[in-house]
C-alpha cells in the first residue's frame, strides 16, 4: 500500500442501496474513498430503510458478502419491526449490534487503520471503541443525529430523570473515547462540545450533494413527474421529498392544507416512505384534502427529476427535534435550485443554513397557519421564489459539492496519523486477504 493510503472499516446499520438519510451517504463516502486508492470495507445489515421492509435480494437473518464499486460489504441479520415503536427501535437496533460482532472482529483483524462508526445507532460504540483499543485502531464518529436526545425529546424514549442522565453520560463517555467526533452542521459541533466532547476532537463533517446529478432543470426539459403533479397550467407545487417520520412533524403540512382548500392554485405533494406515511395518508383522507398528494420515494435516477418538479420544497421538522438533526435532504433542494421554505427556529442548523444561503423562507416550527399564509406569499411572488432558488444553487456550489466535502475528510483522516503506514502493515494486508 502507498503512503497517503487508508484501510477504513465503516461500521453502521445503514447503507446504499438505501435511497435516502445515512445509508446513501455512508455509501457515497465509501464509493469516494475507494475511487481514491484507499482500501474500504463495510459492516453494515440489508438494506431496510425508509421502507422498513428488508430490500428485495437481501435476507433479514442471513449473513452475506458483497463487492460493491470496489468496496467489500458485509451485511449482517438484522430484526426490522413493522411498526417502530420506541422500545421495538432498540430491540432493532440490538439485533444489528449482536449479529455484527463476530463479523467486525473478525475485520479487525484485517488491520484497518480507521474504524468509523455512524450515529445512529450509538448502540455500535461499545464493541468498535474495545476493538479499537485492543487492535491499536484510530475511531471516528460520525454523527449524524443526536439519537439519545431526540429519544427522549421526541417521546420514543420515557422521560425519567435518572433514565435520562444515565443515558446522556453514557452517551458523552462514549463519545470523548473516540479518536475524533464529526457532525454535520456548525451548531451539532457546538453541542458536542456541550456533551464534553474535547474540542480538538470534533471535526465538521457536512453532507454533501453531487452538484451535476442534482442541477436546475431548464424549463423546456420534460419532467414527467412535474407533469404529474399539476392540476393546471398555474399549479404551484410545494414538495416535500424523503423520509415520513416522526421528527418531522409533517402534520402540520395536512393542516396548512386544510388552511389552503380556497386556493386550488396550491397543490402539495409528498413523495416518500416512512414509519409516518400510512398515519399521514389517513390523517389526509379523514380531512377530505383534495390538495394533497402522495407519491412513492423516487429512485436515485429520477431524483433530479422529482426536486425540479417543485415550485417550493418543504423542510418541514418539530420543534423539540429541530436543534437535533441538520436533514439531509437539505443539500438536494439546495442544489436544485428551487426556493426552500423551512420551518426552524433560531440558533439550529437549518436556521443557520438558510440564513447564509438565501435559498427561501423561514418560519417558526409547528404553526400550520404561518404555514399556510406563507404558502400563499410565496405563490404569489414568482420573482423572489426564482431568486431565492439562484441563491440557494449558489450555496450548494460553494459549500456542498461531493468532491470538495470528502477531499476535506480525507485531508482530517490523514491528520489521525492513519497515513503512517509501515512495511508490516503491508504484509498484514497480504495475510489478511482471506478475511
Amino acid at each position: 500500500m502507498h503512503k497517503g493510503k487508508a484501510k477504513i472499516l465503516l461500521y453502521g446499520i445503514n447503507f446504499a442501496p438505501e435511497l435516502t438519510g445515512i445509508g446513501k451517504y455512508t455509501g457515497e463516502m465509501a464509493r469516494w474513498l475507494a475511487s481514491h486508492g484507499h482500501e474500504v470495507r463495510v459492516v453494515t445489515a440489508p438494506p431496510y430503510y425508509p421502507q422498513w421492509k428488508i430490500g428485495e435480494g437481501y435476507s433479514a437473518s442471513h449473513y452475506m458478502h458483497e463487492h460493491w464499486h470496489g468496496v467489500q460489504v458485509w451485511r449482517c441479520p438484522v430484526w426490522v419491526p413493522r411498526r417502530a415503536s420506541g422500545f421495538r427501535r432498540v430491540v432493532h437496533l440490538l439485533s444489528f449490534a449482536v449479529s455484527s460482532l463476530p463479523v467486525l472482529f473478525r475485520q479487525m483483524c484485517w488491520r484497518p487503520h480507521l474504524i468509523f462508526v455512524v450515529e445512529p445507532p450509538l448502540v455500535l460504540s461499545p464493541a468498535a471503541l474495545l476493538l479499537a483499543k485492543l487492535f491499536g485502531v484510530r475511531s471516528w464518529l460520525h454523527v449524524q443525529d443526536f439519537e439519545v436526545d431526540a429519544a427522549f425529546e421526541l417521546g420514543l424514549l420515557p422521560d425519567r430523570g435518572w433514565l435520562k442522565k444515565m443515558a446522556t453520560r453514557f452517551e458523552s463517555a462514549l463519545m470523548r473515547s473516540f479518536s475524533a467526533v464529526s457532525s454535520i452542521s456548525r451548531a451539532m459541533c457546538r453541542r458536542l462540545e456541550d456533551k464534553g466532547v474535547p474540542q480538538g476532537q470534533i471535526r465538521y463533517f457536512p453532507n454533501w450533494v453531487d452538484l451535476e446529478a442534482i442541477r436546475p432543470m431548464e424549463a423546456d426539459e420534460p419532467n414527467e413527474l412535474r407533469q404529474a403533479m399539476r392540476s393546471g397550467p398555474d399549479s404551484i407545487v410545494a414538495l416535500y421529498a424523503g423520509n415520513m417520520g416522526e421528527k418531522q412533524g409533517l402534520e402540520v403540512v395536512l393542516e396548512a392544507a386544510a388552511l389552503l382548500a380556497d386556493d386550488p392554485r396550491i397543490r402539495l405533494v409528498l413523495s416518500g416512505e416512512g414509519a409516518a406515511r400510512e398515519k399521514l395518508e389517513a390523517q389526509a383522507k379523514r380531512m377530505n384534502l383534495r390538495n394533497v398528494r402522495f407519491m412513492p420515494l423516487q429512485p436515485a435516477a429520477r431524483l433530479n427529476e422529482l426536486l425540479n418538479a417543485a415550485d417550493i420544497h418543504l423542510l418541514v421538522q418539530k420543534r423539540k427535534s429541530s436543534d437535533l438533526v441538520m436533514p439531509s435532504k437539505l443539500c438536494g433542494m439546495l442544489a436544485s435550485g428551487k426556493c426552500i421554505l423551512a420551518t426552524a427556529e433560531h440558533g439550529t442548523a437549518v436556521h443557520a443554513v438558510m440564513e447564509a444561503s438565501g435559498g427561501g423562507m423561514l418560519i417558526p416550527p409547528e404553526e400550520p397557519g404561518m404555514l399556510a399564509e406563507a404558502l400563499r406569499q410565496l405563490a404569489r411572488d414568482e420573482r423572489f421564489r426564482r431568486h431565492a432558488g439562484q441563491a440557494a444553487r449558489v450555496y450548494a456550489e460553494r459549500e456542498l459539492g461531493y468532491d470538495a466535502v470528502m477531499a476535506a475528510f480525507q485531508q482530517s483522516v490523514m491528520e489521525l496519523g492513519v497515513n503512517q503506514i509501515h512495511a508490516s502493515d503491508h504484509e498484514q494486508s497480504h495475510s489478511a486477504e482471506s478475511i
